[in-house]
This record gives C-alpha cells, structure tokens and sequence, in this order.
C-alpha cells in the first residue's frame, strides 16, 4: 500500500492507496497540533470518525497515526510492512527538483537548504519525513514538489528585472507554488470538457493563496514568486508589496531581517489588517471595520489577478475555485464573480452553495465555465508516487 503524508504548521493529512492507487481505504486529518487539544478527523468506508487528542508536535501525530492505521476496530494494516512507499509534498523544490523525486542524503540536504525560501513549509515537510524514516525504516519515500509544475515557466515569467549576475548566482527567479493542486484541477476540468487547449484561471484559495493562468497543460503565470511570500494577501501573509518597506522596517524602524520575516510571513495579511483572525470565518462573524476591510482587500487582491490573467491568456474558458475558502465560502466565490461579470461570468445562485463540491456555478448566461473543484492533492501524491516507485 501507499502512505501519502500532506503536513502543514498544526495539521497532517494522511491517505492510504492500494497499491496501483485504485483505491483509498482511509483518509485522516489532524489539526491543531502543538495546541492543548489536538483533533483527529478519520473517514473510512464512508464514515467519518472524530477524536480529540493532545499532540505536542508532528512526531506524535505521526506515531498516533501509526496506532490508528493498525487498531483492530479502525485499522486498514495487519503489519506496517504492508506500506510498500510513502510519498511526501513537499513545498519548495527550488531548482533543483523539476518531478517527483526518491528521497535520499542528498534530497534531505536540497530541503533542509531552501527552508529560508519557504521558511513556514519546508521545515516540517522535512520533520515528516524524518520522522517517517524512523517510523517506517527501509520503506522508500518519495517528495513530490510544489514547485515542479512550474519548473519551465516562460522565461520573460521566471526572470526578475534584477541584476542577471544575482539571478544566476543566488537562484533568484519565480519558482510558483501550490503546483500540485492547480495541475490537479486544471486536469479534471479537461477531463470533463475534452477542451485540451482550454485557458483557464486556477483560484487555490485557502491560509495559503494562489491564482495560476494554464494553457494547453502549461502554466503561463503564478502569483507566488521566488517564495509563497508573494502574490495574493493570504492569512497571515501580506502577499505583493512594496519592496522598499522591508528595507525601511531595517533601516529607519530598528528591525532585523529575522524580525521583518517573522512579520510578513505570520503577522500579515487578513490577520494583519483585521487585528483579530487569520481565518475568513471568524472575519465574516465580525461586524467590524477592519474585518470588513480584510474581506474586501482579500477579495479585491484576487480581482486584479484575474483580470491580469484573463488578458495574459487572451480570453478565459474556465474559472475554477478550490482551496479550503475556494471550495467552502460561497460569499467570496459570489463576491470575486461579481466583480468580474464585466469579462462574462455570471454564476448561478442557487449552485453557489455551501454543499457545492465537483460542480459547475456558473449560469446558462455565462460566458466562462465557473466551477468548485475539490483539489486531491493526496491522490496526485499517491499517483506519482507510484509511477516513480514502479519505474
């Protein structure tokens, strides 16, 4: 069988495939980990299992993930030698990595390097795996990257307008993020509409933001950049700014580097403006200026890129919507299409709800496909996964 482990800041998500990925026999979500009361969510054969818990950091998600997959009531395992691979998102592949990837010293060592390029995900990416290794001994594991998908973006799209000497000597260009899941639902809408050549705009919305232009199976733009620093205003992180501010914070307001980091990638965004939450369901509870205010700069963030995209490609077939606030708030799908109907979207209201999943929301008048797209990122893991570990 094949483990697929998906970890962020205080959650982990496990799947297990049969062997050729024909089949998941358990899908498992921790959060809140690291907090006094951890949750454990499992579904299996169709039942949804929840579970509170106190874990302290990953390493214990991961052994208490070990105790449910071989529990004789809840288990899949009768023996974890039954794993035959584990694969692992990892988030930043920089340069080096352009595909899935069998994980060695050498894989470790690339991760553990770009930890400053993606200083919230690449840590505990690599903390799973380590921990896997001790966990799982002499099963192969496999990273598959987030920044693969993008590997060949246009030049004239990966290249700063900054010195080409520290381009090329520090690595500087736009690497993309969220590959993983934008590929994946840009590949089920061809399914579905057979529109190879589709042009479609790719909203992954959730803690973490991103909007990717595709055509003809290629990403032409992404709004992340040489971090996931950049692009849209996300939960905690500030998204595009004016450069100069981090020099002024240094220079003129008494701040390190390490410090401004800290600010921009974790005191930012919709927290930053609202002063309260992170989280858009505790800002749309809110009736508060500043709330309202992180709502609107939130939503009016994504307006622009759209708009970009939508010229960059020359038209639009498809706008698709996934994420956690991509496939669960209908208000901000509702509110996004609403300032965009000037390019022909128009969604239908009764579509837009909070039970859409897999569907189309866009009207017999629209003139762009909109629709809710739940992203397996699990599953893509488990299928290349398997092709690398097969060949």
């Amino acid at each position: 069988m094949i483990l697929v482990l998906n970890l962020g800041s205080s959650s982990l998500k496990f799947k297990v495939y049969t062997q050729a990925v024909e089949e998941c026999l358990c899908a498992g979500l921790y959060e809140k980990i690291g907090f006094e009361t951890s949750k454990l969510k499992l579904v299996k054969n169709g039942k949804v299992l929840n579970y509170s818990l106190h874990l302290p950091d990953h390493r214990s998600a991961i052994c208490s993930m070990k105790e449910v997959l071989i529990d004789r009531e809840i288990g899949v395992l009768s023996d974890f030698s039954e794993i035959t691979s584990i694969g692992h998102r990892v988030v930043h592949g920089g340069e080096y990595f352009s595909a899935p990837t069998l994980i060695d010293d050498y894989v470790i060592e690339k991760i553990r390097e770009l930890e400053i390029l993606a200083p919230i995900h690449n840590a505990i990416n690599l903390e799973g795996i380590l921990d896997c290794m001790v966990e799982f001994p002499n099963v192969p594991q496999v990273a598959v990257f987030d920044t693969s998908f993008f590997h060949d973006l246009p030049e004239k799209v990966r290249r700063y307008p900054i010195p080409r000497y520290l381009s090329d000597k520090y690595k500087i260009r736009k690497y993309g993020f969220h590959g993983i899941s934008h590929e994946y639902v840009y590949k089920k809408y061809i399914e579905k509409s057979e529109n190879k050549g589709a042009r479609v705009i790719s909203c992954h919305l959730g803690n973490g933001s991103s909007i990717c232009a595709i055509k003809n199976g290629k990403p032409l733009e992404i709004s992340m950049g040489f971090t996931p620093l950049d692009g849209l205003i996300m939960g905690t992180r500030c998204g595009a700014c004016d450069p100069a501010i981090v020099t002024y914070l240094i220079t003129r307001c008494g701040f390190c580097s390490h410090e401004v980091e800290e600010v921009l990638n974790k005191e930012s965004g919709l927290l930053g403006i609202s002063g309260i939450s992170s989280d858009i369901r505790d800002l749309m509870k809110q009736n508060d200026h500043n709330c309202k205010l992180a709502l609107e700069m939130y939503c009016q963030s994504i307006v622009k890129y759209i708009g970009s995209y939508f010229m960059l490609l020359e038209g639009l077939d498809a706008l698709i919507f996934t994420g956690g606030i991509g496939e669960n708030i209908p208000e901000i799908r509702e509110k996004i299409c609403q300032s965009i109907k000037c390019i022909g979207v128009s969604i239908d209201h009764l579509l837009n709800s909070p039970t859409t999943k897999n569907n189309m929301i866009s009207n017999a008048n629209s003139k762009i496909d909109v629709l809710v797209s739940k992203s397996d990122e699990e599953l893509s893991i488990a299928t290349q996964t398997y092709s690398l570990i097969k060949s």
